[in-house]
């Protein structure tokens, strides 16, 4: 399974990978059925969880109900526990919007709620990052997880975010990051896809983030609290829902 899975993710264009686990998330689900790991942001629990990953694969991460990763557990928990935003009426500006968030987050009333990319099905506005069609201050809230890693000037997009945050606004703006790491790696010589997907992680990345991620985003004008929220919850529950432990949760505010 986990060849078949590795390959599907390197040769399936990523919208259309979209599009198909609409069909195969059922099935997937139907035919995991169990009690040893449970998906809190539907609370349906499974046998196991899928592998998943575009170089090494990594086992039970790949939620069969909800499509969802490590990543996206626990910033579910994390705004659940944490935060108003499931109870505060709330705008919202949501990048690359990832399908276990998109309709749950659309279904919210409370929330006025914006998905933005330049190649997602699921985007209501097609934009460059670091170039957005949006106000100043217009978000109260912006999520940005796992698009950074992708852009070459990752400092004009931290720029944008900043500028159409909302003071006293808060972004999760979640990257890959190899926190053995002290500085950021990238090398634009770099051009053979297998060998991205080796050094970086995937054929499509253009660095590997260091410790001095968090430093970079305070320089753009970000406060940054850097949340080890693994480390918060328990071992049961970090067990129970297939988190990654030590990952960090990068909650960015504007003063």
């Amino acid at each position: 399974m986990k060849k078949l899975f590795k390959f599907i993710l390197n040769t399936i264009p990523r919208p259309l990978l979209i599009r198909l686990s609409y069909i195969a998330r059922p099935i997937l689900s139907l035919f995991l059925r169990g009690n040893t790991y449970t998906d809190p942001i539907d609370g349906k629990s499974f046998s196991r969880f899928l592998p998943y990953g575009y170089g090494k694969q990594r086992d039970n991460v790949l939620s069969p109900s909800t499509l969802s990763l490590e990543r996206h557990r626990l910033l579910w928990l994390f705004l659940t526990n944490e935060t108003e935003f499931f109870t505060t009426p709330t705008k919202v500006l949501h990048f690359a919007p990832e399908q276990a968030f998109y309709k749950r987050f659309r279904n919210l009333k409370h929330l006025d709620y914006t998905t933005t990319d330049l190649n997602s099905p699921l985007a209501d506005v097609k934009a460059d990052i670091c170039n957005l069609p949006f106000a100043d201050s217009e978000y109260d809230v912006i999520f940005c997880n796992h698009v950074l890693e992708h852009i070459p000037d990752d400092t004009t997009a931290m720029q944008e975010i900043f500028r159409v945050l909302k003071p006293g606004g808060m972004a999760i703006l979640q990257i890959p990051q190899d926190l053995n790491r002290d500085v950021t790696f990238e090398d634009n010589s770099i051009t053979d896809p297998q060998e991205r997907a080796r050094i970086f992680g995937q054929y499509d990345h253009v660095r590997v983030y260091g410790r001095d991620y968090f430093e970079k985003l305070r320089s753009i004008g970000f406060k940054v609290d850097e949340v080890d929220y693994t480390n918060i919850l328990s071992k049961e529950c970090v067990t129970k829902y297939c988190l990654a432990p030590g990952e960090i949760l990068p909650v960015c505010y504007k003063h």
